[in-house]
């Protein structure tokens, strides 16, 4: 399966306009974060941990490091996000990094542990970045993540689809793609876990407003790189509209919560 290439220059241009916004909006991520550490704990092992994607810092908070010997590294491909992270985690002892996931600048078996949540999907060559990880990892660390499924916003989509032919919803892996993904990057234990969230909204435009406000723009090639037309937005809000359950417009994110270990 092919999917259509990231433009990396725009999600990190989209992620640095969202920091002052992504707060206000992150509901959903706060909720997913919570369970991937519920269903994932940290190791007690001691060791760098290292929370790629961090945003705005909720998860780099939330990781239980007091008393267990371990210092966190949190990194971002756009730095206003790491600036939000560090004036909301004054209190936390935090190394910042700004960086891509997909050149992580640190060195072989130097990470006990790696958490991401709802950030590796921006990711183009996740078979590399697990790789990558597997490079860093100390040979009983762990990578835990969660990320996004195919079946994520697939009423958009679909609302989309007959409106034209462009690309509105980035593509996603399923779980089993990304289980063999990491097992063929040599992870000896891989366990993934699926949920579908589902979360409702007043109007159309709410929804494409709370995207925007997470930085959550479609970055694929193939999207229409012109201005949508106020026709071609209207002609897709009927089409979501009519697919309203008990006058609410719903919208499905599939999570997909995975631990890795060597």
């Amino acid at each position: 399966m092919s999917f259509a290439v990231l433009d990396k220059a725009k999600i990190r241009h989209s992620f640095a306009a969202a920091a002052g916004s992504y707060d206000s909006a992150a509901m959903l991520q706060r909720q997913v974060g919570l369970a991937l550490l519920q269903k994932y704990p940290l190791q007690s092992a001691t060791g760098w941990v290292l929370d790629i994607g961090c945003g705005t810092g909720f998860l780099t908070r939330c990781l239980p490091l007091d008393g267990l010997n371990q210092s966190c590294l949190a990194l971002d491909i756009a730095l206003p996000m790491l600036q939000a992270s560090r004036r909301n985690n004054g209190a936390v002892s935090v190394e910042y990094v700004c960086a891509d996931a997909e050149k992580l600048p640190f060195a072989d078996n130097s990470l006990q542990q790696v958490y991401s949540n709802l950030a590796v999907q921006w990711c183009q060559d996740l078979p590399a970045v697990f790789a990558d990880v597997r490079r860093l990892l100390h040979q009983d660390g762990q990578l835990v993540f969660s990320t996004f499924g195919p079946e994520t916003l697939k009423e958009l989509k679909a609302a989309w689809t007959g409106v034209d032919d462009f690309v509105h919803v980035n593509d996603f892996y399923s779980g089993g793609q990304i289980g063999g993904f990491l097992r063929a990057a040599d992870f000896g234990r891989v366990d993934v876990d699926t949920v579908i969230y589902r979360l409702s909204y007043p109007t159309v435009l709410a929804l494409m407003h709370e995207l925007k406000d997470l930085g959550a723009h479609n970055v694929s090639d193939a999207r229409n790189r012109r201005p949508t037309t106020r026709s071609q937005l209207q002609r897709m809000i009927r089409r979501y509209e009519n697919s309203m359950v008990g006058g609410e417009v719903v919208a499905s994110y599939e999570i997909i919560f995975v631990r890795a270990s060597l």
